[in-house]
């Protein structure tokens, strides 16, 4: 099939990418002239390991343009992948769908399915159908079908490869023969709903998940007052198979793309409906105020950070993505560069997009060991395997080795019999550093 992709961010890229590779004509459209560029001289735009081989090996069946006529004039299929950040409200930003939608009105001359995979709030997929047939230009047939991702960043390619399930909202047999058709030979069962029923599921499972990770939070902030081992918990809690044992890990709180969108709008969807989803709202609290966990455990040790050397390793809100969306280090170094002190950054992929959101006095290291080095304290964001690796002996070459993991980096076992402390979350603290 001809398949034209709107978009050729996280989502829309793997995705025309992945098509691409089951056998499809692939042309992806995006107004950044420059990104195109990129994408035609055969150059990936964004770091997502796997998919700069995969579009190297599919390259004879992806075309790359900033043209939407040409891209949505004589397409099967237009998949929407555009972003819908939230407003200041918390709702979500819809204009790049309906901006693409009068694009497609305007542009296509043959019938076609629309499959929206960007995230929208329940009812969008229908009103997009409405915008769209009411400003044709053209007498074609248009059905709005909903399709939306689970895509994970630094895994999306494996997850749109392999994933657990692929949703498809369709009003009529015919849209959903001609998803069937686009989904051939993927080995993933697909569940076919209506539209409305397809864009809740998307908001309920990353919501629940929201949820999930922010519950672990709050048991494991208990636990360091009551002396019990979240890890501990956590095993024995995932062990039964009605909980399971995915995102219990206790941390700093989730960032990215989608958890913190996803459950703003929802939560404010619900109440747009005089309908308050209670524990949706308590996640955005919960993870709002984890992300300050550290800091309340470093004032501890120091009144003020002023002049302090202080190591931050991880900028990225998760491991094996350069993206900063939503990451503690957005919130937690600010505070700390406010409070007068000189911050020594660690990421492997994250520092030049960070140079770019923070100002202030931060020192860009090539590797940990020089964050670390002479360091009063280090407060540890993410869990890159550079990070993970680390020997206890590493964190004595600071000035005073006091470590605060956010993400239980580390065994309390390898840290126990050296000159350090030693805080995580949910764990309890290994004080052996010498007055």
């Amino acid at each position: 099939m001809k398949i034209a992709i709107a978009g050729t961010g996280y989502v829309g890229l793997v995705t025309g990418v992945v098509l691409a590779h089951l056998g499809h004509e692939i042309i992806c459209m995006d107004i950044d002239a420059d990104k195109i560029e990129k994408l035609k001289k055969g150059i990936c735009p964004i770091f997502e390991p796997g998919l700069p081989e995969l579009m190297a090996e599919n390259a004879s069946r992806l075309t790359f343009t900033t043209d939407y006529s040409a891209a949505y004039s004589d397409a099967d299929a237009i998949f929407i992948a555009v972003g819908t950040p939230e407003k200041m409200d918390g709702s979500a930003n819809l204009s790049y769908v309906f901006a693409v939608a009068g694009q497609i009105a305007e542009s296509a001359k043959r019938d076609c399915i629309v499959v929206v995979k960007s995230t929208v709030p329940i009812g969008t997929n229908d009103k997009v159908e409405q915008y769209i047939k009411k400003h044709l230009k053209h007498d074609v047939n248009i059905e709005v079908v909903s399709n939306p991702e689970f895509l994970s960043q630094g895994t999306a390619v494996r997850d749109m490869l392999h994933g657990s399930r692929i949703v498809v909202g369709a009003e009529s047999e015919e849209a959903r023969k001609a998803m069937a058709e686009i989904y051939k030979g993927m080995n993933q069962p697909i569940v076919f709903t209506n539209r409305r029923s397809a864009e809740m599921i998307k908001y309920a499972s990353n919501d629940f998940l929201a949820l999930k990770i922010s519950f672990i939070n709050e048991i494991a902030n208990l636990c360091e007052v009551l002396g019990a081992d979240v890890e501990d918990v956590a095993r024995g809690m995932g062990m039964d198979p009605r909980i399971g044992d995915k995102f219990l890990k206790a941390g700093i709180g989730y960032g990215g793309s989608c958890f913190p969108k996803d459950t703003k709008a929802l939560h404010w969807l619900g109440n747009y409906h005089d309908h308050e989803l209670k524990t949706i709202k308590a996640a955005i609290e919960v993870n709002e105020n984890q992300k300050l966990r550290l800091i309340k455990k470093a004032r501890k040790y120091y009144d003020t950070f002023e002049g302090l050397a202080i190591a931050v390793l991880g900028l990225t809100f998760k491991p094996g993505t350069d993206d900063l969306r939503e990451a503690p280090s957005l919130t937690i170094v600010p505070i700390l560069l406010d409070d007068g002190a000189i911050v020594k950054a660690y990421d492997p992929c994250g520092m030049e997009r960070f140079k770019q959101k923070v100002n202030g006095s931060i020192m860009y290291c090539g590797t940990p060991e020089e964050a670390l080095k002479d360091a009063d304290i280090c407060f540890i964001l993410t869990e890159w395997p550079q990070i993970t690796s680390l020997k206890p002996e590493v964190f004595l070459s600071m000035k005073r080795p006091i470590i605060l993991d956010g993400r239980n980096c580390y065994k309390l076992e390898d840290m126990e019999g050296h000159d350090l402390v030693y805080e995580s979350i949910g764990r309890r603290v290994i004080q052996k550093l010498k007055p």
